[in-house]
């Protein structure tokens, strides 16, 4: 992997220094994004299920942005719920706030917790880069 296949918005910055993290990896025309958990400026997870989600799907459109692609250009969702049966109507919802049809391919998996104290959800996807 070549340096300029690393993705790193600047408000992932910080992360990518301290865990040595990319927020996603070019191969091809590949687009690998890193899961995504949703918190605001503070680095916490708003308590709220619909603003987290929201939270975790804007750094995504930040990511494919940076990568010069959109959520048309998705074409694998996974997600990682914390509470999946309780929050999955929520989920769907914002979710189709970002992706529209012809729909991606989603695989959501439940979990008992993640990285992020209070995180509800971690969303990765892949997209075909235009």
């Amino acid at each position: 992997m070549k340096k300029s296949d690393v993705v790193v918005p600047a408000s992932m910055q910080e992360i990518h220094d301290t865990y040595h993290y990319s927020g996603a990896v070019k191969d091809g025309k590949r687009l690998f994004c890193s899961g995504q958990i949703g918190y605001g400026p503070d680095m916490v997870p708003a308590k709220d299920p619909a603003t987290q989600f929201k939270q975790a799907f804007e750094l995504l459109k930040e990511t494919l942005a940076e990568a010069g692609a959109s959520f048309a250009d998705v074409v694998e969702v996974v997600s990682y719920h914390v509470d999946l049966r309780e929050h999955l109507d929520t989920f769907v919802k914002v979710k189709d706030n970002y992706l529209k049809y012809p729909y991606p391919t989603w695989t959501a998996i439940g979990i008992t917790e993640l990285g992020l104290q209070g995180a509800l959800v971690e969303i990765k996807v892949t997209a075909v880069l235009p």
